[in-house]
């Protein structure tokens, strides 16, 4: 799983399960983790933002805990006025300048696999051409991941915004102009790097956003470890630090001082935020909260 699949998302019940090829049988759930500290009790858990339809992964700890919150934290404010600021500031940094290329900066086969990439998910090879890496990679992954059954109006943060409860106050760790910075200001090498693994997963490994999926469902960390983490650390650790590590610091000392006052609160971020050493749960532990989960 590719950098941006964190900021774009990283079938009947049966009809999903064999879909995704999880035995129907298995009664499985995403997990959850709980901080506690005094009259403070923060419910984290973590998402995959584009899902198929009828996928049924509430853990019921989640909406006991949404129907006590005083407020619910997501990475961005889910409004209307977020889904423009987006646009625009996609569009405004989203080009290459007039007379460069896409293409241009990568060698003849890559160039090659990218357009094939494109042509296998219905996106133009052209408009390709004229994306910075980032947006090509943004483009491609959120249409493999359509091709993969995954829908916008399934994602995790818009079901459970559309089901809070009007009275909870809903706060953010981030805006969208600051999401879409930390892809377009990144290091073109390292923007490549991961356009190129997403064009890789695309042509070679068609299955992998089915398996991220799975391993969600069955709260496989390991699993997730190795499937969205490990990547993007082997193609770039400064990604990895801009993308996971350094935003896992900063939300993790936004909530240590949030535990410090009274209040039921829910928290729902990229699950990739949540597992590993590194993740929101091992900082709080690492800040002597106690934190029960995985």
């Amino acid at each position: 799983m590719s950098l941006v699949r964190w900021l774009s998302r990283l079938a009947g019940a049966f009809a999903v399960a064999v879909t995704l090829g999880v035995a129907p049988a298995a009664i499985a759930k995403p997990p959850v983790w709980v901080v506690r500290s005094g009259a403070t009790t923060i419910l984290l858990f973590g998402s995959i933002h584009l899902l198929p339809p009828g996928l049924d992964w509430r853990p019921p700890e989640l909406d006991a805990a949404l129907a006590r919150a005083d407020e619910v934290w997501f990475e961005l404010p889910i409004t209307p006025a977020t889904d423009n600021e987006a646009s625009a500031q996609s569009i405004a940094r989203g080009a290459l300048p007039k007379g460069r290329s896409l293409t241009a900066m990568m060698t003849a086969d890559e160039a090659k696999r990218l357009v094939a990439a494109g042509l296998a998910l219905s996106c133009a090879p052209e408009a390709l051409d004229r994306m910075q890496p980032w947006m090509a990679d943004l483009t491609l992954s959120i249409a493999a991941d359509a091709r993969g059954g995954a829908s916008a109006s399934e994602g995790v943060e818009g079901l459970i915004e559309a089901s809070t409860p009007a009275t909870v106050r809903q706060r953010a760790f981030e805006t969208a102009t600051q999401q879409i910075g930390f892809l377009a200001d990144a290091p073109v090498k390292d923007q490549l790097a991961s356009l190129k693994l997403t064009v890789s997963q695309i042509q070679d490994d068609p299955t992998s956003y089915q398996r991220v999926v799975e391993e969600w469902m069955a709260g496989d960390m390991p699993g997730l470890q190795r499937d969205a983490i490990d990547p993007l650390r082997q193609i770039s650790p400064t990604l990895l630090s801009r993308l996971i590590s350094e935003r896992n610091r900063h939300w993790a000392s936004v909530l240590d001082a949030r535990l410090k006052k009274p209040g039921q609160i829910v928290v729902v971020v990229g699950v990739g935020h949540l597992i590993g050493p590194g993740g929101v749960p091992a900082l709080l532990r690492a800040k002597g909260y106690v934190v029960e989960g995985p």
